[in-house]
């Protein structure tokens, strides 16, 4: 990952980047292989690891329910022998989020009694605990993962925003939040724009193709961005060209 990051800043005369991705989505080896060159990332952890605000605010509130919209500031500073910039870690609570996330607990949780009831197969379950060929419901996850529910954790290593002004949880949130722009892109590249599968075999016809996909997405996200059309205003608006195969020369698929 980090060679085409730099690639791209080289093409771009770009100083620097803000890597933002899911931490499902990039392996610890290239979150420490950019923080390691130095540049800024901001992964979205759907359990946070290292919530120790939360456990004091427990501990200064008990009984008491995490207000909606909650945001917990850890700042989390780069040790001597870390090669990478001083974090911050949000960690952020939503109503919304804990209430299908306690939704989807009570199903795994359910699911895993009837299994060690012996009244339906042992699937993939993380509330089953096996020793051996005792089976039982792991209370003890279960309580955590009901403890954690509704809140997510935002790591980041940028220093100030783009404008200068120091970085808040909004504005982190925020830009983790814009990644549905990325996938809706890749969505319309792939399905509405036909990019794949590709019928050529040569670079050149290739690269030309995958060239015309991205300058057609292009257009279409500006012209959602000027004339407010969604995409499927736009898919209907849209007319076909004409597509004139060549008889003489055999189809050759390529799956790019």
């Amino acid at each position: 990952m980090l060679p085409v990051i730099e690639a791209f800043m080289t093409a771009h005369q770009l100083p620097d980047v803000t890597v933002v991705a899911d931490a499902g989505m990039i392996s610890e080896a290239n979150q420490k292989a950019i923080e390691a060159a130095g540049l800024v990332i901001h992964p979205g952890h759907e359990d946070p690891r290292r919530p120790l605000r939360l456990a004091q605010w427990r501990r200064e509130h008990p009984g008491e329910d995490i207000s909606d919209g909650h945001v917990f500031t850890q700042p989390w500073p780069a040790g001597p022998k870390d090669k990478r910039r001083d974090q911050v870690i949000y960690c952020s609570y939503t109503a919304d989020r804990a209430r299908r996330t306690l939704h989807g607990v009570d199903e795994q949780v359910a699911t895993a009694a009837k299994a060690v009831a012996g009244l339906a197969p042992v699937k993939r379950n993380r509330f089953i605990a096996l020793d051996g060929a005792t089976k039982s419901v792991n209370r003890e996850l279960e309580a955590k993962a009901r403890d954690l529910a509704g809140l997510k954790g935002y790591i980041t290593s940028l220093a100030a925003c783009p404008d200068g002004t120091p970085v808040t949880a909004d504005f982190v949130i925020s830009s983790y939040r814009r990644l549905f722009e990325i996938e809706k892109s890749f969505r319309m590249s792939k399905h509405d724009l036909q990019a794949r599968p590709i019928y050529h075999r040569k670079r050149d016809s290739i690269e030309a193709h995958l060239s015309i996909v991205f300058a057609a997405l292009a257009v279409g996200r500006w012209i959602e961005s000027t004339d407010r059309l969604v995409d499927q205003e736009i898919r209907e608006d849209r007319t076909p060209l004409p597509h004139h195969p060549d008889p003489g020369r055999p189809a050759h698929h390529h799956r790019g």
